[in-house]
C-alpha cells in the first residue's frame, strides 16, 4: 500500500495503479462502514485508492471541527489490512491553497433536508469531491447510503459535470441494536449510545406502518416524530418522508419515499435514514453513458 500527500506523489502512485480504480473519498476515523465501501470498490475494481481528509469547507462554523476524530495510524493499519492500493492524506494546503477561490454549487436537491440545517455545507462537499474526483481520476467512486442526502447530491454533480465517473451507493453498516455506524457515534456517553437506537426504531416503525398498508406521507412523520419524543435524551431537529429522486417533500399518499431525520442525542447530532416501496436499500447507482456496472457489482443493478 502506497500513502502519498502531494499531488505530485499522488499522480505518480496513480499512473501505475491497474484499472479501473475504484475510489472511496473519506474524512476517516475508519469504522466498518467506510471498510464496507473499501470491499466494494474491491469487488468491482482492479485497484482501490482512498483519500483521507477532514475537509474544513464542509463544517459550519458551530460545528465539530475541531474535535472531529482523527487517527492517522490507526486508519492506515485498517487499510493495508484491506488490501487497499493507494490512500491518499493531502492536508488543508494542498486541498485549498492561497488564493484559493473556485467552487462547485449544486441547486435544488442541496436545498432540503440536512441542506436547510447547514447553510454552506454542500457546497463543501461538492467542491472537495469534484476536486477529489479530479486528482484520483477513478472510474467508480464508492458512498454510504448512511448520508444518504449526500450520495444523491454526488450522483447529481457526476451526472451534470459529465464526469466519467460511476457513483455506487452502498448499504447502511448498523451495529447489532441498530444504529448506524458513524464516526460520531464516538463522541456518545453509554446512556447516550443507548438512547441513539431511538433513531432505528423510530425508522423501523414507520416502515413497519407501511409495509402494514399506510401510504399517507404525514402519518409516517408522525410515527417517526412520536417514537423519537417518547426518548428523553433526544432532541428532534427533523423528520422527512421525501421524494427519494428529488428528496422533496412529500403530502399525500405515497409509493415510494426516503424516510430520514436528524437528531441530537445529548451534544452529538445523528442523522440516519430508510428507503420505502424501492424494493431495495440503496440509491440506484449513478452509470455514465458508455459505462456499465462491473459483474462484481451486480447486486447494485
Amino acid at each position: 500500500m502506497q500513502v502519498v500527500t502531494t499531488l505530485d506523489e499522488l499522480w505518480a502512485a496513480r499512473a501505475r495503479l491497474p484499472e479501473p480504480v475504484g475510489f472511496v473519498p473519506t474524512m476517516g476515523y475508519l469504522h466498518e462502514g467506510h471498510l464496507s465501501l473499501v470491499r466494494y470498490a474491491r469487488k468491482g475494481c482492479r485497484s482501490v485508492a482512498v483519500s483521507i481528509f477532514v475537509n474544513p469547507t464542509q463544517f459550519g462554523p458551530n460545528e465539530d471541527l475541531d474535535k472531529y476524530p482523527r487517527d492517522l495510524e490507526r486508519d492506515l493499519a485498517l487499510l493495508e489490512a484491506e488490501g487497499v492500493d493507494l490512500v491518499w492524506t493531502p492536508t488543508a494546503e494542498v486541498m485549498y491553497p492561497e488564493g484559493y477561490q473556485t467552487w462547485v454549487t449544486v441547486e435544488e436537491i442541496t436545498k432540503p433536508l440536512e441542506g436547510g440545517r447547514r447553510p454552506g455545507h454542500f457546497r463543501g462537499v461538492t467542491t472537495v469531491v469534484a476536486k477529489l474526483f479530479n486528482a484520483v481520476r477513478p472510474q467508480w467512486a464508492f458512498f454510504g447510503q448512511k448520508d444518504a442526502q449526500q450520495a444523491r447530491v454526488i450522483q447529481q454533480m457526476t451526472r451534470d459535470l459529465s464526469l466519467p465517473i460511476g457513483i455506487v451507493v452502498c448499504p447502511i453498516v448498523r451495529e447489532p441494536d441498530g444504529l448506524a455506524m458513524s464516526s460520531r457515534n464516538t463522541y456518545l456517553g453509554p446512556r447516550e449510545r443507548q438512547a441513539a437506537t431511538v433513531l432505528y426504531r423510530a425508522l423501523r416503525t414507520a416502515r413497519e406502518t407501511f409495509e402494514a398498508g399506510e401510504r399517507e406521507a404525514e402519518t409516517l412523520r408522525r410515527m417517526m416524530r412520536e417514537t423519537m419524543e417518547a426518548e428523553p435524551l433526544a432532541r428532534l431537529q427533523y423528520v422527512s418522508c421525501a421524494d427519494p429522486e428529488t428528496l422533496a417533500e412529500l403530502h399525500g399518499p405515497v409509493k415510494r419515499a426516503l424516510l430520514s431525520m436528524a437528531v441530537f442525542v445529548g451534544q452529538t447530532r445523528l442523522i440516519d435514514n430508510m428507503l420505502l416501496g424501492l424494493g431495495r436499500d440503496t440509491f440506484p447507482p449513478y452509470i455514465p453513458p458508455g459505462m456499465t456496472l462491473p459483474a462484481g457489482l451486480a447486486e447494485f443493478a
